[in-house]
Protein backbone atom coordinates (compact mmCIF):
# COMPACT_ATOMS: atom_id res chain seq x y z
CA UNK A 1 0.00 0.00 0.00
CA UNK A 2 2.43 2.34 1.21
CA UNK A 3 4.45 1.78 -2.62
CA UNK A 4 1.01 2.49 -4.04
CA UNK A 5 0.42 5.51 -2.65
CA UNK A 6 4.78 6.97 -2.40
CA UNK A 7 3.98 6.09 -6.80
CA UNK A 8 1.08 7.89 -7.00
CA UNK A 9 1.93 11.32 -5.48
CA UNK A 10 6.11 11.28 -6.69
CA UNK A 11 3.99 10.80 -10.54
CA UNK A 12 2.27 14.27 -9.35
CA UNK A 13 4.76 16.74 -7.80
CA UNK A 14 7.55 18.84 -8.66
CA UNK A 15 9.14 17.63 -6.30
CA UNK A 16 9.41 13.84 -5.70
CA UNK A 17 11.76 13.29 -2.98
CA UNK A 18 9.70 15.38 -0.42
CA UNK A 19 6.99 13.20 -0.60
CA UNK A 20 6.46 11.18 2.47
CA UNK A 21 4.07 8.07 3.46
CA UNK A 22 3.31 7.30 7.25
CA UNK A 23 1.44 4.06 7.87
CA UNK A 24 -0.14 3.43 10.93
CA UNK A 25 -1.61 -0.27 10.63
CA UNK A 26 -4.30 -1.75 13.25
CA UNK A 27 -5.60 -5.10 13.03
CA UNK A 28 -7.72 -4.48 9.30
CA UNK A 29 -7.11 -0.67 9.15
CA UNK A 30 -4.30 1.31 7.67
CA UNK A 31 -4.33 4.92 8.18
CA UNK A 32 -1.79 6.62 5.54
CA UNK A 33 -0.33 10.08 5.71
CA UNK A 34 0.62 11.67 2.79
CA UNK A 35 3.02 14.68 3.63
CA UNK A 36 4.46 16.98 0.28
CA UNK A 37 5.71 20.24 -0.41
CA UNK A 38 3.70 22.69 0.66
CA UNK A 39 3.84 24.05 -3.20
CA UNK A 40 2.46 20.80 -4.43
CA UNK A 41 -0.20 20.19 -2.34
CA UNK A 42 -2.75 22.03 -5.20
CA UNK A 43 -0.89 19.15 -7.66
CA UNK A 44 -2.11 16.64 -5.25
CA UNK A 45 -5.52 17.58 -3.83
CA UNK A 46 -6.74 19.18 -8.11
CA UNK A 47 -9.56 20.85 -8.63
CA UNK A 48 -12.88 20.27 -5.70
CA UNK A 49 -10.47 17.47 -4.24
CA UNK A 50 -10.82 15.41 -7.63
CA UNK A 51 -7.18 13.84 -7.72
CA UNK A 52 -7.15 13.44 -3.94
CA UNK A 53 -10.30 11.43 -4.17
CA UNK A 54 -9.37 9.41 -7.02
CA UNK A 55 -6.11 8.65 -5.36
CA UNK A 56 -8.17 7.44 -2.34
CA UNK A 57 -10.38 4.72 -4.52
CA UNK A 58 -7.37 3.66 -5.98
CA UNK A 59 -6.01 3.03 -2.49
CA UNK A 60 -8.99 1.93 -1.02
CA UNK A 61 -9.63 -1.06 -3.84
CA UNK A 62 -5.99 -2.00 -3.51
CA UNK A 63 -6.47 -2.42 0.12
CA UNK A 64 -10.13 -4.39 -0.13
CA UNK A 65 -7.89 -6.93 -2.31
CA UNK A 66 -6.12 -7.54 0.76
CA UNK A 67 -8.75 -7.34 3.56
CA UNK A 68 -7.71 -4.48 4.90
CA UNK A 69 -9.51 -1.37 5.22
CA UNK A 70 -7.31 2.17 4.34
CA UNK A 71 -7.94 5.70 5.07
CA UNK A 72 -5.86 8.56 3.01
CA UNK A 73 -4.88 11.69 4.99
CA UNK A 74 -2.99 14.32 2.87
CA UNK A 75 -1.19 16.54 4.95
Amino acid sequence: MKELLELLAKSLVDNPDQVCVDVMESNKSLVMELKVAPEDMGKVIGKQGRIAKAIRTIVKAAATREGKKAVVEIL
